[in-house]
């Protein structure tokens, strides 16, 4: 069990509000690397995957495949990091883990190692799938494991462009509009192999999901347990998704789409950054707390969508966005809370209660990588 007074005094600077100083965006994005390499070292199964959270009451998780997944990209993305060289070795050591694990057909398993059932569900095999593109010049068997993956996607999709047969059994089973995140991943293995057909099925899916884009930009059937307030996080995965559809086709639809969303979205922001955790179908704040995973991820949709829409408001959006965040980012001490990023803020919200999550840490780094892009 972890120190009870670590607990409390996470808890009380939550509470009291008490942010960090603003150390700038080139920092977070070291100090969210060395937690995930951290969050690799100690993650509680010890298999080269990444621990899915630190808890302030637990500790250290087992390692999560789904997340490992596309943190594969992330880590392979930062070539002009300081520790770029062993960012791109502690990926290898993920790939060759997700390579070990793969099902015979190609799909992956949902949930933490150590969970039951063991079965393959579409949305983890597509987080994994973006990973696996981006490693897949490094080594042959990764690029064939690629083709298993997205194969395996294309033959189970429902001709109307869903997915509905795998649904993870760590969620409501229904159909889900945030799994244009798995489109992502078969645009990425679209562009290792444009001559397979996985970007058709992939714009499929994402048509599928805005017939469920209502006129003010909110997306139904968008959440893991309450379709009618959404997480910021599953709206976050959604439009990226969307972004993303724009991004290889070039349709003028999808970035519109992808507009009608983010500009709603915007209207939310509250003026020191935040978006609240949860929004109804009128974009009211159903919650008090913040969903940092998904301001980090809505953050770099922002900032994507200010070039190829020409919005130079959305830049302002992503860079108060990006503050919010890595003011709530602990500079030192505790090895797990150190370089972080907590699901809620407070710690005790409603996503990802007391942890901080490998996911929240890579999302914060690609925002901020965005922002650094446009700088």
């Amino acid at each position: 069990m972890i120190n009870s007074m670590l607990e409390f005094r996470v808890r009380l600077r939550d509470a009291l509000g008490l942010g960090y100083p603003d150390r700038g965006a080139r920092s977070a994005i070291a100090e969210c690397l060395d937690w995930l390499a951290r969050a690799q070292d100690f993650s509680a199964s010890h298999d080269g995957g990444v621990a899915r959270h630190f808890s302030i009451k637990t500790g250290w998780s087992a390692s999560y495949p789904e997340t490992t997944g596309y943190i594969i990209t992330t880590l392979l993305e930062g070539s002009h990091d300081p520790k770029a060289a062993d960012s791109r070795q502690r990926a290898i050591r993920m790939l060759d883990w997700l390579t070990s694990i793969q099902f015979p057909e190609g799909g992956f398993r949902g949930g933490v190692i150590g969970e039951e059932p063991v079965v393959p569900v579409t949305f983890n095999t597509g987080q994994i799938l973006i990973g696996l593109s981006s490693g897949a010049d490094i080594k042959p068997a990764y690029k064939e494991a690629v083709h298993k993956a997205a194969q395996w996607l294309v033959d189970t999709q429902d001709p109307d462009g869903c997915w509905r047969r795998f649904a993870t059994p760590f969620a409501r089973k229904d159909e889900k509009t945030y799994e244009t995140h798995v489109s992502l991943g078969l645009f990425a293995a679209h562009a290792v192999d444009p001559t397979r057909g996985y970007q058709a099925a992939a714009l499929k899916q994402v048509d599928w999901a805005l017939t469920n884009q209502a006129a003010n930009g909110w997306l139904d059937k968008c959440c893991l347990d309450d379709a009618t307030q959404p997480y910021t996080h599953t709206l976050g995965y959604a439009l990226r998704g969307i972004v993303g559809a724009y991004e290889s086709s070039g349709q003028q639809k999808y970035l519109d789409a992808a507009l009608k969303t983010a500009d709603a979205l915007l209207a939310q922001q509250q003026p020191d950054g935040k978006l609240f955790g949860r929004f109804n179908k009128d974009w009211q704040a159903t919650v008090d707390w913040v969903c940092l995973t998904g301001l980090s991820q809505i953050s770099e949709s922002w900032l994507l969508l200010s070039r190829m829409a020409d919005r130079p408001h959305f830049v302002e959006a992503g860079r108060k966005a990006n503050a919010f965040v890595r003011r709530s980012i602990v500079p030192s001490g505790h090895d797990g809370i150190r370089g972080g990023v907590k699901g809620s803020l407070p710690v005790n919200g409603g996503y990802g209660r007391w942890q901080y999550l490998n996911w929240a840490a890579k999302f914060t780094i690609d925002a901020h990588r965005a922002e650094l892009s446009l700088a």
